[in-house]
């Protein structure tokens, strides 16, 4: 008895910012390096009053084209952007897909890592006979977040939703997985206001961070050189930590599908495990770096061009928590 990721669909809002637009804000930038170090070229952003969730029905809107909805028992939502405090947002969604009223649905607050973490929790469930279809929603809108004047983050992070079905299977074809976590390092991505702890202000003062990039503490801080120590020196690590629990050498690993975070990053952990680069999917140029939806959109990219037949598929995700998740999966066909 296992469990199998069955169809994957995702979204982007219909709002596009090329490199270029943001030129014309920062002028004094060179966008040319940054698109050729970091590799993103444009992203996508929800519009005024347009949320996370509006991407998260579009994007199971068309996944119930193609999937039984009635076949749902239980749906797992990832976000930081959520619709309110409370209640949880998967509560709302159920009602705005019109699915069963029988079913399991709640929110996890995760951000890079959700995915897989969300796909241990359908795999959990499923082979406990909790449930036999779960909706796992990954559903971000962090340029709400964002100052106007962030110029890197607003040059690396983009909006999206996707929604995968994962279900029952007499074969397991999503394997073993490990966890990470390291809460020292939370305020190294951050929203510190807003939460229990410090109240939204008003009129909060304006902090420099890097080169010429403002934040309050009204929105997101990312110290980015430390973000990058962190996934250099955890992430290599627990990349072949998940290949030995799963008896799988480097070689004969499909493609390697990480959180798209950046390219330059992306490489220097590639060369780390010692992989080709034919096996490692690196995808940010139109899109850039949507949290939790990185990966199931990678993996859905990845399987709309490979050959039909048995791949070995390792998903390894990393961010905010600062927190890591990898795991293997087999895809057989596209998704």
């Amino acid at each position: 008895m296992g469990s199998k990721i069955t169809a994957i669909e995702y979204v982007y809002p219909k709002k596009e910012i090329t490199n270029e637009d943001l030129r014309t804000e920062f002028p004094d930038y060179d966008f040319k390096q940054f698109e050729s170090k970091v590799g993103i070229k444009s992203r996508y952003v929800v519009g005024k009053d347009e949320t996370a969730f509006d991407l998260a029905v579009e994007a199971c809107e068309s996944l119930l084209k193609r999937i039984d909805g009635s076949s749902i028992d239980y749906l797992l939502y990832c976000t930081q952007s959520p619709e309110y405090h409370l209640p949880s947002t998967a509560c709302i969604l159920q009602d705005r897909l019109g699915l069963k009223k029988n079913i399991g649905a709640f929110d996890f607050n995760l951000g890079c890592s959700g995915y897989t973490y969300g796909l241990s929790l359908a795999k959990a469930l499923i082979g406990s006979g909790q449930a036999t279809n779960v909706l796992l929603v990954t559903a971000e809108a962090y340029s709400k977040y964002l100052h106007p004047l962030d110029r890197s983050n607003r040059a690396i992070f983009g909006d999206a939703a996707s929604a995968t079905l994962v279900s029952f299977s007499e074969v397991e074809s999503i394997r073993d997985f490990i966890f990470g976590t390291d809460g020292k390092g939370y305020d190294k991505l951050i929203v510190k206001n807003g939460g229990g702890r410090f109240p939204v202000e008003f009129s909060p003062e304006e902090h420099n961070y890097g080169t010429n990039n403002i934040y309050t503490d009204n929105h997101l801080y990312m110290d980015g050189p430390e973000v990058f120590n962190f996934t250099n020196s955890v992430v290599p690590n627990a990349t072949l930590e998940i290949l030995k629990k799963n008896n799988l050498p480097v070689e004969e690993v499909n493609q390697f599908v990480f959180h798209q975070a950046n390219a330059f990053m992306l490489d220097a952990m590639r060369k780390k495990i010692k992989a080709n680069k034919e096996q490692f999917f690196i995808d940010l140029e139109y899109g850039g770096n949507t949290v939790s939806s990185t990966i199931p959109i990678a993996l859905k990219k990845y399987t709309n061009t490979m050959e039909e037949g048995h791949k070995e598929i390792v998903l390894v995700g990393f961010g905010v928590g600062l927190s890591w998740c990898a795991g293997v999966i087999n895809i057989n066909n596209k998704l």
